[in-house]
């Protein structure tokens, strides 16, 4: 055996159709598509959805429910995790050079799942009940931004 041996699989490979290319092909003349009618123009392709001028599922379907659009997202961020951060004085500008959060201009809540071992200041937008516990009974501060 050698490299001009090498085939692929038995019916592993096939041929792609040539539409239009006489009537022996077997899809010459009108290539596939029918005699007149929307699909067999050139240049046509169907919308997302679309299902033949019957009314889309999408638009048969009731619309339910309300998107607040003034609603803050918060990354949440635990104590364990901030851990990681040797410095005295936490702000979300660290926890993005750290990778804890992927936008510095994105709203942090800090969770208490963990233990803080020093004394942190730190500064984030909300603060879960037993995360500021943790943190002032370990000597440390917490400041809401943009309060």
């Amino acid at each position: 055996m050698n490299l001009s041996n090498l085939r692929p699989a038995k019916g592993s490979r096939k041929d792609r159709k040539r539409v239009g290319r006489g009537p022996g092909s077997g899809q010459g003349k009108t290539a596939g598509r029918g005699h007149k009618g929307q699909l067999a123009g050139s240049g046509y392709s169907r919308k997302r959805g679309f299902e033949g001028g019957q009314m889309p599922i999408h638009r048969r379907l009731p619309k339910r429910g309300f998107t607040n659009i003034f609603k803050k997202a918060y990354r949440e961020i635990n104590l364990d995790r901030l851990e990681k951060i040797n410095k005295k004085e936490i702000h979300p500008q660290d926890l993005f050079e750290a990778g804890l959060i992927k936008k510095s201009s994105e709203y942090v809540k800090i969770l208490g799942r963990g233990a803080v071992s020093s004394a942190k200041t730190i500064h984030a937008h909300k603060f879960s009940r037993s995360a500021q516990k943790k943190i002032e009974e370990a000597g440390g501060k917490v400041i809401l931004v943009g309060s």
